[in-house]
Formats: structure tokens, C-alpha cells, sequence
């Protein structure tokens, strides 16, 4: 099986518990969570992965959650001795939810960002196309690619954090996603595969306040697969709170580990 690539962490001081494994949301990277990965490796090994069919990672087909828990257990069992806490962002919460209910003996904590068990009704179809129409041949620096994507993408910080996925050579720009695959894809992605089981041990749901991808009445769905989740939301943070808020959501995730 091909592994995920990753970025590693090192302790940098006394290890206080097994690795921790984070894994970014659509359209994300390991790259976009440098940040946090460094401050969390304080005290413990950090292991930020590419998903597939993002970033530096493995283009393929096949994108289901069950895809994507396999690829996580694999870079738990490679790179992580068989044992790590694991924490997901959007698409990557739900597969990391999708691993503890099928394989939860590899895990010792998870923390869910603000995701739920939940099938969802928006699509992100429209970023997919407005990223397919760009006309490649003429980007030659990302202001280009920005300009383009200004016809379809309004918000300034959604084509900044798309432009993440965008990589400019000397052969040319290309995207780093596979926007084919992602597109083909995107109604599974924005399900819950009706995964079923326990997991037991301790979760902790971190929301975004401003976001509503987690509601109350979810909680119920989330107590039936999760039975010991804990939920904790960060004031003025919508979807993407860990680079709203990153000092606070690191707060909250390190206490959460660390106990």
C-alpha cells in the first residue's frame, strides 16, 4: 500500500504520550497545519499527512472514508508503532471517525474539528470548477491564478487558501489536487458512510462557535457511535478554527491530550 506523505514532528522535550496524527480537511494540506503541528510537538511526536488526492500525496480514484481511514491506519502502523491520538479537520474528522469505529485499538484519544457524523447538503462542487476553469497556461505567479479565481470565488481568504493547492515550476503551474477525482466524488465526501460501532475512549468534538456544521441536535448521532465525546467550541471561530484561533484551539486540544 502506498503511504500518505508526511511531515514529522520530533518531540521537543520528554515524550508525554504516543504520536499524534493530524489529518487537514478538503482542499487542505499537511503544510497548512505547520504551525500548529510545531507548537502541539512539545511534548509529543506530531505527524501532519497529505491526504490522498491532495498536496504532495498519491492521486487515485477512489476517495471514500473507508479509503481514507485505510490510508490513516496505515501511516499509524508505519510510521507510529501501531498506536497514536489521532485528530480531524472536516473531511479528515470524519475519516478519523470512520478508523476509530472500525479499528479503535489503535487509538488512545481523538479530537473531531468541527465535523459531525452527519451527512451534509452543501456541495463544494463550485470551488472544484472555479479551480478547473483557471487557465493554466497563463499563470506564471499566483497573483495570476488569484485574478482568475476572483470571477467565481468572492472571498479573498478562500482563494488564498486554494491557492495553497496551486504549485508554479518551471514546466508550468498545475494543481496539486485531483480535481477530477474530488469532483467525482464530492456527494460521498460530504456524506457520513453510515459507519456503525462504539468507540469508547475519550473524544473531544472542538467546534467553531460562528460555524454550523456541528449543531446541537447532532449531538445525539455523535453520543451513539462516540459515548464518552466531549464537546468544546472557541469563541469567534467559524469552520476553519484552527487558523482563526490557533492559540486557542491548541489550548484546547493539548489539555485535552495531555489529561
Amino acid at each position: 500500500m502506498t503511504l500518505l506523505n508526511h511531515d514529522i514532528y520530533p518531540a521537543a522535550g520528554a515524550e508525554a504520550g504516543p504520536p499524534l496524527v493530524i489529518a487537514h480537511g478538503l482542499f487542505g494540506s499537511a503544510r497548512n497545519w505547520r504551525a500548529i503541528a510545531r507548537k502541539l510537538s512539545a511534548t509529543r511526536r506530531v505527524v501532519a499527512v497529505d491526504m490522498r488526492n491532495h498536496a504532495d500525496s498519491f492521486h487515485a480514484p477512489g476517495h471514500s472514508y473507508d479509503d481514507m481511514a485505510g490510508d490513516l491506519e496505515a501511516v499509524i502502523g508505519a510510521v507510529c508503532g501501531g498506536t497514536a491520538d489521532l485528530l480531524g479537520h472536516s473531511m479528515g474528522g470524519k475519516a478519523a471517525m470512520v478508523l476509530a469505529l472500525r479499528n479503535g485499538g489503535m487509538l488512545r484519544k481523538l479530537v473531531i474539528a468541527d465535523i459531525a457524523p452527519v451527512s451534509y447538503t452543501h456541495s463544494h462542487a463550485q470551488f472544484i470548477a472555479a479551480m478547473q476553469a483557471v487557465d493554466l497556461s497563463t499563470v506564471t505567479a499566483r497573483s495570476d491564478a488569484d485574478a482568475q479565481l476572483a470571477a467565481r470565488v468572492r472571498d479573498p481568504s478562500m482563494r488564498a487558501f486554494l491557492i495553497q493547492s496551486l504549485a508554479i515550476t518551471p514546466e508550468g503551474a498545475h494543481w496539486k489536487l485531483n480535481l477530477d477525482a474530488l469532483d467525482a466524488v464530492m456527494e460521498e465526501v460530504i456524506a457520513w458512510p453510515g459507519e456503525t460501532g462504539v468507540f469508547d475512549k475519550p473524544v473531544l468534538f472542538l467546534t467553531g462557535a460562528r460555524s454550523d456544521y456541528v449543531k446541537p441536535e447532532d449531538h445525539a448521532a455523535i453520543r451513539a457511535l462516540f459515548p464518552s465525546a466531549a464537546f468544546e467550541s472557541l469563541d469567534g471561530a467559524g469552520h476553519w478554527l484552527h487558523a482563526e484561533k490557533p492559540k486557542e484551539f491548541i489550548a484546547a486540544v493539548d489539555a485535552f491530550l495531555s489529561r
